[in-house]
């Protein structure tokens, strides 16, 4: 008399189980690296936030016919940014700050620089260029 097998031998699902653990070591540092990526990726949409809102605010700068000079503008809800010489945002809290909508994440240690709360070595920085040139907007991502 025959005896059908129903199911798997033990030496079957050792097997499988240990091709399923072999599969995991491999894939396994894929996807902790996502996590460094992501940072990087956040730090990088904030840098080009800024980037945007010094445009914009230097656009509206220029559309109002503002000179050189401590001017103030208001853009898109946000009232009296302060403005630069050159007709940038300026660093101050009524500057570039306030032209962001959304800093979700970010801690605001100084005007124009915001830290990643998961990460204090992950920051984004924004300074005046100086006469005639545009402000520089610094990501630093070592160590993130």
């Amino acid at each position: 008399m025959k005896i059908k097998q129903a199911g798997f031998t033990l030496i079957e699902l050792v097997v499988v189980i240990t091709i399923l653990g072999i599969l995991a070591a491999f894939a396994l540092p894929r996807f902790t690296n996502l996590e460094t990526q992501a940072r990087i990726a956040s730090l990088n949409g904030l840098a080009g936030s800024m980037r945007a809102a010094a445009a914009l605010a230097h656009g509206q700068w220029l559309a109002e016919g503002a000179t050189a000079g401590g001017t103030t503008i208001d853009v898109e809800g946000a009232t009296g940014i302060t403005m630069s010489n050159e007709g940038y945002p300026t660093v101050a809290s009524t500057g570039i700050d306030s032209m962001l909508q959304d800093t979700t994440g970010y801690n605001n240690p100084a005007a124009g620089v915001y830290q990643l709360r998961s990460s204090a070595t992950c920051q984004v920085s924004y300074t005046l260029g100086g006469t005639g040139n545009t402000p520089q907007v610094n990501p630093v991502t070592t160590g993130c």
